[in-house]
């Protein structure tokens, strides 16, 4: 797997490049926001997962997580010493995949990145099924990830897509929120439960449908389909 590390701290990108390289990554390494944005154009190599650290020299890492997700959907891992709750739901807000807080331990990084890369599913529009989603005035393309409503494009980060095809594909059906964080964040780490608030969050105010996704108190959540 080829991994794109923004690191500006050359001893430590040097000592992680290392380690990665022994586990069978292909390590590019970017030293500042701008070059790690350069080597995500789209005609440049692919990546299958973006760790991302946020103390960077030339810009704040929240801010390149954000350009890097304008421009692909590769799975971005932010590393940073920074451990409060608040700063963790920012940066999955913003499309990060996952947030790993330093110091930490070899093995739980690697877990992680196979993790993420395990969660992303490649496109593939030839899939021969009926692969889009009409829920009223909201349409959802599955092999593209497109979300339109009204005809208007809606840009949606890879888990508020995720989250939204899962909770469509069966309108009216409540899922746990265990389920939930199962199936989207293959995951059961605790910390997923307050995220999981915040996609929702989130989802409803971009479709600008606040009804569309209920909250059934002491559930989870369900899809409610627009009347026709």
């Amino acid at each position: 797997m080829r991994l794109l590390l923004v690191e500006d701290d050359n001893h430590v990108a040097a000592a992680l490049s290392a380690v990665l390289k022994r586990h069978g990554f292909d390590v590019t390494h970017a030293r500042s926001g701008e070059e790690a944005l350069q080597a995500l154009v789209p005609e440049g190599p692919g990546f299958g997962v973006v760790l991302l650290d946020l103390g960077l020299p030339d810009q704040d890492g929240y801010e390149v997580c954000g350009k890097i997700r304008k421009r692909t959907a590769t799975p971005v891992i932010m590393v940073t010493a920074r451990s409060d709750v608040r700063s963790r739901i920012h940066g999955l807000n913003l499309g990060a995949d996952d947030y790993v807080v330093k110091p930490y331990d070899t093995g739980e990084l690697l877990a992680r990145i196979h993790a993420v890369s395990r969660r992303t599913v490649p496109d593939d529009p030839a899939t021969g099924q009926d692969s889009v989603l009409r829920l009223g005035a909201v349409h959802i393309e599955l092999p593209t990830r497109r979300v339109t409503v009204d005809g208007a494009a809606v840009q949606l980060t890879r888990k508020e897509f995720d989250l939204l095809a899962l909770l469509a594909q069966r309108p009216g059906v409540v899922f746990r929120r265990e389920q939930i964080i199962s199936e989207v964040w293959r995951t059961s780490w605790e910390g997923t439960g307050r995220t999981l608030e915040v996609h929702v969050a989130s989802l409803r105010a971009k479709l600008r449908m606040p009804a569309l996704i209920e909250t059934v108190r002491g559930v989870g959540y369900r899809l409610v389909a627009p009347a026709a």
